[in-house]
């Protein structure tokens, strides 16, 4: 899957299109991130990572899970991707998930797009459940968690500080598939 188009009218966007990232994406995806890292508690990271960090997480999740890019006319203003619950062998078919909108853009669609896309990608590799953290209070994530059909199974208590304060974190699941009663053997 190498893009999809979408035509979103009510966002006030004609034309939108995802796509896999590439490295040559990390500055856009790491200006993105950068005011969630230095300006709230949505992320427990305390430094934002460099165009070289987000070049090498792009690659290494692309590889194995999907990292994936939201254009708006050729400039990219949100992405998405998966990455490791657990590092156990039980937990190979689950992953965990992300999606980071530019701040002016959050509560437009585009995330729900990402995340239908990013779904589909998992899925078709073979992963079954996605789980997601949401640092609380979160409304816009917890919104479009629960509009994805991410059912909340529990909440870790004072768990980060940031900013001055102790955080919670809601965990969210939600399932990408019909587990049915055998996973495969491999993820592909």
């Amino acid at each position: 899957m190498s893009s999809v188009r979408a035509n979103i009218d009510d966002m006030g966007i004609s034309r939108l299109v995802i796509r896999d990232a590439t490295a040559a994406d990390a500055a856009a995806c790491a200006a993105i991130y950068a005011p969630y890292v230095t300006e709230t508690a949505v992320s427990f990271e305390t430094e934002a990572p460099s165009v070289a960090d987000m070049a090498a997480r792009i690659v290494s999740a692309r590889d194995e899970y999907a990292w994936i890019v939201l254009e708006d006319d050729g400039v990219v203003v949100g992405y998405a991707h998966g990455g490791s619950h657990k590092a156990r062998a039980a937990y190979r078919w689950s992953c965990e998930v992300s999606i980071y909108m530019q701040m002016g853009r959050r509560r437009t669609g585009g995330g729900r797009l990402l995340y239908r896309e990013l779904f589909a990608r998992l899925a078709a590799r073979g992963y079954r459940t996605a789980v997601a953290g949401v640092a609380l209070p979160n409304d816009a994530s917890v919104g479009v968690h629960t509009a994805m059909g991410f059912e909340q199974v529990g909440v870790y208590k004072r768990i980060g500080w940031k900013n001055g304060a102790w955080h919670d974190v809601a965990w969210f699941q939600v399932a990408l598939t019909d587990h049915g009663d055998e996973p495969p053997q491999a993820i592909s």
